[in-house]
């Protein structure tokens, strides 16, 4: 025993075993056996005496308070600076220093971590694959999805999912009244069924409705799902621009309701699809796209 503070879990019964031995057979004898010190095999007598035949446990040599640790008045001004309108460590460090209290920034960190004040990255959030984009070279190749938000008059929110085809320009829309991972597999299945063409890449930006489950949710179907690239504002652009001309052209036509939308709609997509002449395309309509046998 060259220790005494291990994680062996015999440790505790050989200690009481010691210390009976130095009660029985005297310290020295016992000592020798065990190969520690008289005084180790003392101070093991002091505590049996305390917890009677029971094993000695293992006792922490960690102080109760580090001889380094941040006094408490500091401690109290990080949580105040915290508290008032929840700035970063780096603020709060800088405010700190203004008011002439000497704090480090490492200390500030861990001081806001280690009272639970610091908003931490979800570990259910997993960083999103790096899928190449493809060529746009027919229809299907690649699809863009996106969810507009619309503040109705009596406060709620009304949700418009809406889906665009790059090649051809075909276009499909749903309104809901809620958003979630399940809502959006839900949307995806229904444009997929009122498509004439099977979609192979679906891509999205990084909310919430379009996380990780959504991707393990669209492989079981065989489309591909591809998240738009951080900092890159021209990544969605076709299915940004399908949003506003939706929102110009039908919804704002109507009373903000989840009722008006779903009447509004469907008509808009058959024009929009069937009659809508698209500069992108060559002033075609995206029907007029689809291959003809």
């Amino acid at each position: 025993m060259k220790g005494m503070y291990t994680q062996n879990p015999y440790i505790p019964r050989v200690r009481r075993g010691a210390a009976f031995m130095g009660r029985t057979k005297g310290v020295r004898v016992a000592a020798r056996h065990y190969g520690v010190s008289p005084g180790t095999i003392t101070k093991w007598i002091q505590k049996s005496k305390t917890i009677g035949h029971h094993p000695i446990p293992t006792m922490s040599s960690r102080p109760d308070r580090s001889p380094r640790a941040l006094p408490k008045n500091i401690i109290e001004a990080i949580i105040h600076e915290r508290s008032g309108r929840k700035r970063c460590a780096e603020v709060i460090h800088h405010a700190l220093m203004r008011k002439e209290v000497k704090v480090s920034l490492s200390s500030v960190k861990r001081t806001l971590d280690r009272c639970g004040l610091l908003k931490k990255r979800s570990p259910w959030k997993r960083p999103h694959d790096a899928t190449l984009r493809p060529e746009v070279t027919h229809i299907g190749a690649l699809l863009q999805a996106d969810t507009v938000h619309i503040m109705a008059p009596d406060g709620s929110r009304i949700y418009v999912y809406t889906i665009i085809d790059l090649y051809s320009r075909w276009a499909y829309a749903e309104v809901v009244g809620h958003i979630g991972v399940n809502q959006s597999v839900l949307f995806v299945k229904q444009a997929q069924q009122k498509a004439p063409f099977k979609f192979e890449m679906v891509q999205t930006d990084h909310g919430a409705e379009f996380s990780t489950w959504f991707t393990h949710a669209l492989w079981t179907m065989s489309i591909k799902h591809r998240h738009s690239r951080v900092r890159q504002k021209n990544d969605n652009a076709h299915i940004e621009r399908f949003n506003r001309t939706i929102q110009e052209e039908c919804l704002d036509q109507v009373m903000s309701t989840i009722d008006s939308f779903k009447k509004a709609i469907p008509p808009y997509l058959r024009y929009y699809n069937t009659e809508r002449l698209h500069m992108g395309i060559n002033y075609k309509t995206p029907n007029e796209m689809f291959p003809r046998y």
